[in-house]
This record gives C-alpha cells, structure tokens and sequence, in this order.
C-alpha cells in the first residue's frame, strides 16, 4: 500500500468510522419521481415496444432481405426498407383514413393499429421495378409508444380525444379489449449450466438462442464416460469423438480444452479410449460416425441458413455431420469457414465444468438465481411472432413465383399483386387476441401471453403492467420456484405474489426496476480487445486452461482470455459510469471459475443505485438541491456517473448500504431509498413493515379488487364490467408510492371512523357492523355498469338483419310488456328502468328457406327476395339479470367489417348489504355482519358515532399493528389538518404520533371514552377510535345470490342445469350423498337423486324391452 493510500484510508475512517457515521442526506427520495419519468413500471413496455417498431423490425427485414426463384434466376425481390406508420383506421379494401384515437377504437371495437410499409426493389420480366409504400400488414400499436398519437401530449389535448393523463400505456387495444402482453421469465440463453436431470445423472448444459436457431446441448457424465446429448442425436456421442469430428485429432489437443492437471486427465482418460473402443482415429472417422448418430431429416437443410459451413469438398455421406455441429450443436458459436476451434474450445470448457463439479470443486448452478433468469417484453415476443409470419409470408412470395415463372405466361409475373396484407396482419392480431404464441419454425407454442388488462381499479390496471409470468408448470408442487429468492432482492416485491397454485410463479417487479433491451455488443467487444483481452482465435487449446489466464465472455461467447482481470473489469465500469458505453452493460467477476461474464444482452432486471468512493456517496445535498430546483434529470446523474445501474450478476460483487450509517470502508453502492424494494400494490400498505408478511401479501390481492375510480375518462368508456365508487377519498395516512403513482388522483376507497371494540354477536369471525346512517349518507355506495352489444349485418345473399319496434297488444293497442322501454328503432332509450326478461335490442335475423313464387308474402315476418323466401327469426337480445337496471347511454356506430354496432350501457347503483365485502390495507378483510340503526350505535364525547365497528379479535394472531398504527395516525392528521405518511421502512413515528394527539387533548394512546347508545351508560372500558381507510371489494351479494326451486333441464341428461346465469340448480354432491346414507334418509335421497332431477316416464304399447324403445 502506498503512503497516498494509507492516509485516504485513515481519512476515510475519521470521516465515516464508528465514530462518525456519514450524515444522511435529506430528501434524497426525490430521486426516485425524477427515475420514474424516465424508466419503469410501464417505461420498459413502451422502451421494448419502441426497440421493436424502430430497430428490430429492420433486422429482421435485412436478414430475410431477398426473395429469389428456383424457377428462373433472373427473378429477385429485395427490400430496401420497412417501418411501421401511425395508427390509422382500416375501412373498406386497401383504404386508410386519417388518425384513430384509441378511444374510438374501444368504442367501435376496432383494433388499435398502424400500416407495415415497405420499399421494394423487383423484377417484372427484364424490368428493375421500384415500388415505395407499399403495405403488407398491420401491427397493433402499444398505447403511449413512439408510433402512439397520445405520445407527450398535454393533459388538455389528451382531454380532447377522451383519454386520462394518468392511464399507464403499455397495452393494446385488439378489437375493441385492452390486451396486456405479460413479461415472461425465461432462462437464460447462451449460458453453461450444470445441474441433475431427471435420472439424477450430472449433467451441463447450454440452451443455445440465435435468431436463426434454437437448441438445447448436453455433456452428460455416466459410469465415468463424458458424452455429448442431444435431441438430433440417437445416441449419446462420447465427447472425444465430437472433438475429433471438429478438426482435433490428437488426443494432447483433447486434453489440452480440459486441463492438463492429473485430475483432468484421470477423469477424461476413459472417455479417450472410447475412440479407439469405435475405431475412430481421423476425422473422416469421426465425421462418418456422428453422421450415423444423426436423425433423419425430412427435408435437406443444405443452404437454408446464412454462413452454413457445409464445404463443397466434404463427401455428400458426412455433410450431415458437419451441418449438425455447424448448425445444430452450441449454435451461439459461430463457426467461419468451417473453423471449429471456437467451439471445440466451448466443448472443452463445459466438460471441464462438469468434471469440476464431479470433483467437488464447484457447486451446482442454481436455476432459480435470478441472475439466470431473462424476462421478455412485448418487443422481443412480438419480434419473434413477426419474424416467424414474415419467412413465411416471404415464402408464400416464392412458391407462387416459383409457380408463375414455371409457366408460359401473357405477361410478365408483377409480384406485387400477389402480396396480400391479411396474413400478417391476421396472425398478430389472432395471437393478442387469443394469447397463442405459436412459432412454427421453433415448434414453439406458449398459452396465456396476453391477458384482458384488468379494469377494476387503477391499481389493479397498473399492477398488471408490472406482473411476470413464470413458464413453469402452475400444477407442480415445486418450492425452489416458488420460494423467495436472496437475488429478488429490489428486483422484484417479496410482498406481491397471489395465493394458491400461482403462487411464486406469478410476480411483480418493484418499484424501481428496469428490464433491459438489447444493445449492440461491437463497442463492448472493440474496448475489450484493447483492453488486455487475448483474441481466442490467436493461441493454442492449451492457453485457455493455463491458471494464470482468466476467462472473459461477452452474453455467453468466449472471446478470449486476460492475465489481469481486475484492470477489464475496472476498464468496462469506469466507460460505463463515464458515459462512452452503454448505462445497461454489466460486468461480473467468479474467481472459481476463473471467469469475467460481461452482459449487453436484453431481459436483465437491474436497478440504479448511488456510487460509493472512498467510503462516501457521490451524489450530495447540493445535487439533492438542484434536482429539487429542476436543474438536474435522472440520467444527468447517470451520465456523470453518481448513479448507475447494477444487474443481479453484478449485484453480488457489490457491498451495498442500505443507510448512510450503514456505509463502510468497503462499501461500493447506497441504496437510493429502502422503500423502493416493495412493488406498486405493497407500496400502498401504510407501515407495511409493522404487519406480519402474509397480510401484505392478502392486501396486495385485494387492492386490485378494490372498487374506486379507474380513470379520468370512466363516463365516457363502454366497459363490459365496470365498479365505480360514488365517493372516492385519499387516504389520510399515505406513503411515498401513493404520491408516485397517482393513486390519490384516483383512489379506491373511503375514510371511515372505526371503533374496535365487541358490539352484539354480529360482528364475529371478522363481520363488520356498520351504521345505517352513515350507508344513508353515501359510504361503501357503488355503481356497477355493463355492457350489452348488438350487431346488424349486411350478408351476402343481400339480406340483412333488421330492428323492429315494439310489438302492440293485439287487445290494448300498447306495446307489450318485454317491449315498454325499447324507441321506434327496436332499441331502448337511455333511462328506461328495465326489468328481468324485457327487451333491450329487438333484433331479427334472415333465414332464406325455398323457393317462393311471385305474390305477396305469408306473413309480416316472411319476404321475397329474388325468388327466395325470407323468413325472420326473432332473436332480440334481452336483459338477463335477476335485478333492475337502468340504460345509461346507447351508443350507434359500425366496426371494421362494415357492421352497424350497438352498445347500451346498463347501470346499477348499490348501497352495502348484508354479506357486501370490505377489507383495510392490512390483509383484513371482512363481510357486513349488521346494519344498525345510529341511535343503538356507541358514541364518544363529541357526539361522534363510528361509520363501522370491527371486533377487536381481529389483531392478536394476525399481527397488523400496522393497522392499529395507521389509526394513530390517521386520528392526528384529522385534527391538525395534515396527512400523515406510513412509508415502509421509515414514515411517521408512532412516539410524536401519540404527542401530536396529546397535545390536542386527546388519549395518548388514540382510545376514547363511548356511551353505549342502547342503554345510555359509559361502556365500561376505553375504546380504540379512529379514521382507517377501508376499501369496498367487488365481491357483493347482489352478484352471488342464487336459489331455485324449479328451472331449466339439460337437453341431454334430463338433469338441472347448472350456474347461476343459466339459473342452475344446486348440486347435491357425493359427500352430501354419505351424509343422507349416514342418516338413513333413502326417500329424501330418492327425492332429490331422481324425483326432483331426471325422472322419467316411458309408456310401453308393447312388451319389448326398455332397451329397443327409442326415448
């Protein structure tokens, strides 16, 4: 250590040792908002989307840039450009109009989305053609991209085409739903992994990913003999016999990819005699015997893939083998000019590693590390969709010119007209619309990609954006999946994870993390090789072993080797933190396997953190001071390095401080604040860190079934389910997550005054009591909207459907009692009161039948048509509902394919009910017990009577003290006019709480003195009083009560049919069955099994038996 050195150490320790810790600095949260506007939550949809739409989409056009003929080489066609427009409307054939709101596309039931153009150059007989703009499909725009018109407006002008400045984005607009695409988790690609399969044999594997390929290699280890697996193989292939196939022939150049140590040689000795166990000595040997282990192939892949490194010199009987190792086996490593080394290198390596791991030098990878884990965004899942329908529209192209140009034509073949927009545009919109993933060229098939956004509330809108979702099997009881990782730590919320089969695998990301897009690896590679780093390809097998030379991979790719791995490591941070590459590239360091893992690639999960030197944070009051005075953004911290990124990989070379306290000489990164750990719906719990975990988690699922107000624009939307609070409040008692996402703008829920205390019986098992006058006054009432369409379509035959008005009583002359509320045009009129069964839509559809001669028609209802006798067949649409509802408002308008659409809007207003559902933000929910009257309620000096009371049994075993907290609070923001802030893992605290309301001449510890309001006497012990913010859950009554005495049958069993919608009857189970033989009731088991259910009587004329009558 040197004298400068040694004196920076000792100042360090006198400025921050135990003695003097470093001093928080203030308002440091800030940084938070300022990340918010430009990175997570919805930021990484619109950046993946964006990525997509401007740069992936050109890479996918040039690598599949020329379409040529078998048939004539003279044919080519070649684009020279592709981009995706702005969203416009598609009416009629080949027509765009001007722009599309996405409102309108919600109302219309229209998709949201803009024209795919190309520029193409092309034969036409011996002409070169030019045709610019030309459309081959539609891709469905992400609301709030940069191809997206409410992009950076104002709140005015968003006012003007009826959208909420606070709607997330992020999700799409598919025939009329809002579809999210939800992140899935994946493994990572291109990286050595040693694991136990399923026979519990050891084994290391690479998923090898290109855009071209994907493929999945084994070196597998049995009775001591390393071979090579997979799935184009019959047979395991010893590795030996691979190394000789790719050009290394001696065994000392076999040895020397492993390691030259006795350990190495010992362990792979036996698989060295395999090759002479198989006669295998050259090459041509070795080729010639993978060839006889590789599954037929229906079609030839010669030439299909760019760069295929199939010689023309190699006997047609080895071309097999040669393309299985260039194409199939370790894809990520190119091979040039049939160069193999690169990838001999890789076999060599991975053996290596599985010997390691048999030595018990290294340790099993764990496939649960997030670090191991890449998350793909709407871009790359719509990347690999387009890329797949593009090859195959691209295809279509070349057999129908291959076709064309085989015959002797008139005219020259004009490829142009045979390009038809609707194959691209179909298998997108199909794929959003149904959730299918379907890639044919992977013989890849995901289920559930997209998921209707969920409209409850605006959490549970915003949630969604956040939520991952796990590819492993929901049905398998596994706990390494499930479980909370140490490596989700501020990369995803420990609190936000539903119940049951989901459980773990189903996630959300926190508050402050990013997911990265891809981002180009030449300049990483260029600073690298200038670096220290020796190029691979420059040195011999033995080199890469050597324990002096550290190995250095760039996303999964050996490029080389480096005496001193600290000065690539220290090179790569400080050009990052510097500006010069990319904020996103990560460098790890793991000294057992002698390796430096630099990343660039997308899907990682990072989060900023301040940069710590010298055992002091960079960032200081006085940045804290210009960012509060707007003179400083985010990525103005990033760009002078005070901030930056770490993924999880990285993350564990880091020591980070939570508190400035915390900060030591060691210490490398500071947490920017600890509440950002916790996820969007956990951030809204007040004092989350005083509740036991498994209520947060409770709350974070109810939270999203909160009723409350979705969004600015909620009157004007057509929804097909809609609950909205009549009167929405922000909650006294706040966090900073609730100021950062808006959620006071559009809550959902109200203050209510709550005693705790016991009050009659109906107030057990967690059953609310609430004041009648209080329901009177407008608490917990709710709206409920849906929705009935109708369609009136034009059919080929050139009839068409038709609305009718009501139908007049023959008698009275009025209409008909189903027909009171509908207009002249057979539709209701806004405001009617529409009843169980009464008409809403009185719609007729066309049934052609015969032939009709000349003459009037039979009926009203009967038309001639060209010959042809038109029956109409009523089929008006009615309302289902057990309860009264009232049309809100009807919407005419007509969709895409030409259809005159109608909407009404039916409203519901709900006051709370016996058995409605209520819960606080604690997990505690909770059903109405009793409505009491306000003069049997209790009440405190001021004459205050509580909205609700709750039993006090409640809190002992679920320990929410939060709760009990939040009312503390809560009751002193009410008296002195302020909010009070219960963020987690700091907040308010509860000592100058109690001294606020002290000092106010109220109980220090928030209990109150009530009277009893039946008998008029002092309840005889001090009750806990206060404001708590409880929220109405959609699950209510009205919507689950169901009985039946008689009903409907089943067509095919004779049986009552089942479900509340098709007033079904209630089944009588097999364990409702033992009960009724354990009581011996056979008649009441007769009477309910048969009787009431599917008797039937068949009347014999003859005496054949039951079986020949045809019933």
């Amino acid at each position: 250590m040197t004298g400068g050195q040694a004196n920076g150490r000792a100042r360090i320790k006198s400025e921050c040792g135990k003695d003097q810790k470093c001093m928080p600095l203030e308002d440091k949260w800030l940084l938070v908002p300022a990340f918010l506007k430009v990175r997570g939550l919805v930021k990484q949809h619109l950046v993946s989307f964006d990525h997509f739409v401007n740069i992936e989409i050109r890479n996918i056009m040039q690598s599949n840039q020329k379409i040529t003929s078998d048939a004539n080489p003279n044919f080519y066609l070649k684009y020279l450009d592709i981009r995706v427009g702005n969203p416009s409307s598609e009416e009629g054939l080949n027509m765009t109009h001007d722009k599309i709101t996405p409102q309108e596309c919600r109302l219309r039931d229209m998709t949201y989305s803009a024209p795919i153009s190309v520029d193409i150059e092309y034969t036409r007989g011996n002409q070169r053609v030019f045709k610019k703009d030309l459309i081959i499909g539609r891709m469905p725009i992400m609301l709030r991209s940069s191809k997206c018109i409410l992009r950076d407006l104002a709140e005015e002008e968003l006012a003007r085409v009826q959208e909420c400045p606070y709607d997330p984005g992020g999700y799409f607009v598919v025939k009329g739903s809002e579809k999210v695409i939800l992140i899935q988790e994946q493994l990572s690609k291109n990286r050595i992994m040693v694991g136990r399969n399923s026979s519990k044999e050891l084994q290391c594997e690479v998923l090898s990913s290109t855009s071209e390929r994907k493929s999945k290699t084994y070196v597998t280890m049995k009775k001591g003999k390393y071979s090579v697996r997979h799935n184009q193989l019959t047979d395991d292939v010893p590795v030996s016999i691979i190394f000789k196939a790719m050009g290394v022939e001696s065994d000392y150049d076999i040895v020397s990819t492993i390691g030259h140590e006795e350990k190495y040689v010992s362990a792979f000795a036996q698989t060295l005699e395999e090759c002479i166990n198989a006669g295998v000595y050259t090459q041509q040997q070795a080729l010639a015997y993978v060839t006889s282990k590789v599954k037929a192939r229906k079609f030839t892949p010669f030439g299909s893939l760019p760069g295929t490194s199939v010689s023309v010199l190699t006997p047609p009987k080895e071309h097999e083998a040669v393309d299985f190792l260039s194409n199939s086996m370790i894809t990520h490593i190119a091979c040039p000019d049939g160069n193999f080394k690169m990838k001999a290198i890789y076999l060599g390596l991975m053996t290596r590693r599985l010997i390691q791991t048999e030595l018990g030098e290294n340790e099993l990878d764990d496939r649960d590390f997030y670090g191991n884990k890449r998350l793909e965004l709407a871009g790359s899942l719509l990347a690999l969709l387009f890329e797949d329908v593009f090859k195959r529209f691209n295809s279509e192209l070349k057999r129908i010119a291959d076709n064309a140009l085989m015959k002797t034509m008139a005219a020259p073949l004009d490829i142009v007209k045979h390009m038809r927009q609707d194959m691209i545009t179909n298998t997108i919109v199909n794929a959003m619309s149904t959730g299918n993933w379907i890639i044919k060229r992977f013989r890849m098939e995901r289920l559930g990609v997209t998921q209707v956004l969920s409209r409850l509330s605006y959490i549970s809108a915003l949630g969604m954006m956040t939520r991952i979702n796990s590819t492993f099997e929901k049905t398998r009881k596994v706990s390494g999946p499930r479980s909370l990782q140490p490596s989700q730590w501020g990369m995803l919320c420990p609190s936000d994870t539903p119940e049951g089969e989901a459980c773990g695998l189903v996630k959300n990301l926190a508050l402050i993390s990013h997911i990265t897009t891809d981002s180009d690896e030449k300049p990483v590679l260029r600073l690298l090789l200038n670096s220290g780093v020796e190029d691979l390809h420059n040195v011999h097998f033995s080199h890469v072993n050597k324990p002096e030379n550290t190995l250095i991979f760039l996303n999964g790719v050996l490029i080389g080797t480096a005496i001193d791995p600290e000065r690539v490591v220290r090179a790569v941070r400080d050009l990052r933190r510097s500006g010069l590459l990319s904020e996103f590239v990560s460098v790890s360091r793991s000294i057992t396997n002698r390796s430096v893992f630099i990343s660039s690639d997308g899907g990682r999960l990072c989060r900023p953190y301040i940069i710590v030197k010298n055992g002091k944070p960079m960032l200081t009051q006085d940045h804290v001071q210009q960012l509060k005075e707007g003179k400083r953004i985010f990525e103005d911290f990033v760009d002078d390095g005070i901030v930056e990124y770490l993924d999880v990989n990285e993350m564990n070379d880091a020591l980070i401080a939570v508190y400035e306290k915390e900060i030591g000489p060691e210490t490398t990164h500071l947490e920017i604040e600890p509440f950002t750990l916790l996820g969007v719906c956990a951030g809204l719990i007040p004092y989350p860190h005083h509740n036991q975990s498994p209520r947060n988690t409770y709350q974070c699922a109810m939270g999203k079934q909160a009723m409350g107000t979705i969004a600015y624009n909620q009157q004007k939307r057509i929804d097909s389910i809609m609950y909205l609070l009549c009167y929405p409040q922000r909650p006294l008692v706040k966090s900073k997550t609730i100021e950062l996402t808006n959620f006071e703008k559009l809550p959902a829920g109200a203050n209510g005054i709550i005693a705790v205390m016991s009050y009659s019986g109906y107030d057990i098992e967690d059953a609310l009591v609430l004041n009648k006058a209080s329901l009177d006054r407008g608490y917990g009432r709710c709206l409920v909207y849906k929705h009935v369409k109708g369609t009136v379509r034009k059919y080929p035959n050139q009839t068409f459907d038709r609305l009718l008005g009501p139908a007049l009583d023959p008698n009275t002359r009025l209409p008909i009692s189903k027909h009171k509320n509908l207009d002249q045009e057979g539709i209701v009129f806004a405001g009617a009161r529409i009843l169980p069964k009464q008409t809403i839509i009185n719609k007729h559809m066309p049934v052609v039948s015969g032939e009709s001669g000349p003459g009037p028609c039979a009926s009203a209802n009967t038309i001639g048509i060209a010959g042809r006798q038109v029956d109409y067949k009523d089929v008006s649409i009615s309302y289902k509902t057990p309860t009264p509802s009232y049309a809100e408002r009807v919407l005419l308008t007509y969709n895409e394919d030409e259809a005159h659409l109608i909407k009404v809007l039916l409203r519901q207003t709900r006051r709370p009910e016996l058995g409605d559902k209520f819960s606080s933000r604690h997990g505690q929910k909770g059903v109405c017990g009793l409505i009491a009257q306000q003069e049997d309620m209790p009440f405190n000096d001021l004459g205050m009577v509580p909205d609700m009371i709750m039993n006090p049994h409640g809190y002992p075993s679920r320990m929410t003290v939060g709760k009990l907290m939040e009312l503390l609070s809560g009751k002193a923001g009410v008296m002195n006019g302020t909010y009070h802030y219960g963020t987690a893992f700091g907040g308010d605290q509860v000592k100058d709480v109690c001294e606020e309301l002290a000092a106010r001449g109220y109980n220090y510890m928030g209990k109150d003195m009530l009277t009893s309001g039946i008998t008029g006497q002092s309840l005889s012990a001090y009750i806990y009083f206060g404001p708590i913010y409880y929220q109405k859950l959609k699950h209510m009554v009205l919507d689950k009560m169901h009985a039946r005495a008689r009903g409907p049958r089943a067509a095919l069993t004779r049986q009552p049919t089942e479900g509340r919608s098709r007033e079904g009857g209630l089944r009588l189970g097999e364990m409702e069955r033992d009960c009724l033989i354990a009581y011996g009731a056979s008649m009441l088991l007769i009477e309910r099994l048969m009787v009431s259910s599917d008797e039937f009587k068949v009347i014999s004329r003859s005496f054949a038996p039951f079986t020949h009558i045809a019933v």
